[in-house]
């Protein structure tokens, strides 16, 4: 999840091959998508707004994207191709009859030039632009409730943004139940020698605790350079179980069985913290939301292929669930 951003400067030819790019974009777009920025004192964060066919007044949902360098697509610079889930998405609520907004979290694609100085970056510089994005939409007369799908990292960052500008519906999609820390330490777990493993805890306790930290080995610089580690301290203090249960709206969880990125577990930690949520366990759902089989031997192909749809059960769990919670009532858990 980790971001190298050095400073920016939008100069004119870039602001220029931007405007060039976003006529493009709207010029290639499906019919009901255009272009919607959303103007903060740090630059503008470009999105897409879909519109169903035929709606004058109509509920929105806003779509935030997961870590690194995840664009509003659902594509990631760190990987080759494209996988197109969370356009796949926005198609699915259009045909639903839902608008929607996905963007380009600040540092990404078209919101490049928005990236603050890496060493000035917060996880709360991400929840506050999500906030901002809900109190827009709740403001704009033609929708007529906001809800918050939050995919992965983009999972806590939707969950916060939904308590702080009082949404209407929230849906985790692939989002992790532990903390940062403790998320980190899973993924180092047995991969590191003795001495690292050792500098490794150091840090994390410190980082865990509020402190920087100065020496950091080489190994793992990349993770905890000094720059970095303001970031990773602001994302550390919140922890999913916590925040979920502080929501006062309809609460779902999707899981897939087959991701290898976030596991079933912690969607059932993530319940079990929310009890009263719904939560939907799709066999066989990857984590780019992609019908792929446990006994896959290629389970990474998926996130580079766009001509694979959605699985099948994903769109009609999340528009059922979006029906009766913008109607008022409390959707089923099961």
């Amino acid at each position: 999840m980790t971001m190298t951003m050095g400073p920016r400067v939008l100069t004119l030819l870039a602001m220029l091959t931007l405007m060039l790019g976003a006529a493009a974009q709207a010029a290639d777009a499906p019919a009901g998508e255009r272009p919607i920025a959303l103007e903060t004192p740090g630059g503008a964060v470009h999105g897409t707004l879909r519109l169903p066919a035929g709606a004058e007044k109509m509920p929105v949902v806003l779509i935030v994207a997961g870590s690194g360098p995840t664009d509003r697509d659902g594509n990631s610079a760190m990987i080759p191709g494209r996988n197109d889930s969370l356009k796949l998405l926005a198609e699915a609520l259009a045909q639903a009859g839902f608008a929607s907004v996905r963007y380009d979290k600040r540092g990404i694609a078209a919101s490049r030039a928005a990236a603050p100085e890496e060493a000035q970056l917060r996880f709360d510089t991400y929840v506050e632009d999500a906030a901002a994005w809900i109190a827009t939409l709740k403001a704009d007369p033609r929708f007529t409730s906001v809800a918050v799908i939050g995919h992965s990292e983009g999972a806590l960052i939707g969950m916060l943004a939904a308590q702080r500008a009082g949404a209407a519906a929230y849906v985790s999609l692939a989002g992790a139940a532990e903390g940062p820390a403790a998320v980190l330490r899973k993924q180092f777990a047995g991969k590191l020698p003795p001495p690292l493993a050792a500098d490794n805890e150091r840090i994390l306790g410190a980082l865990e605790q509020g402190r920087t930290v100065a020496e950091v080995p080489p190994a793992l610089a990349a993770l905890y350079r000094p720059s970095m580690q303001p970031y990773l301290i602001s994302w550390m203090k919140y922890v999913p179980t916590e925040q979920i249960a502080r929501l006062r709206m309809p609460v779902l969880i999707v899981q897939g069985s087959t991701d290898i990125q976030v596991d079933a577990a912690q969607a059932r930690a993530l319940k079990a913290a929310r009890p009263d949520a719904a939560l939907v366990l799709i066999p066989d759902m990857n984590h780019v939301l992609k019908e792929v089989p446990l006994d896959s031997q290629h389970p990474l192909a998926s996130y580079g292929d766009p001509s694979l749809p959605l699985h099948p059960q994903l769109a009609g769990s999340v528009t059922a669930f979006l029906r009766t919670a913008f109607a008022g009532g409390k959707a089923q858990t099961r």
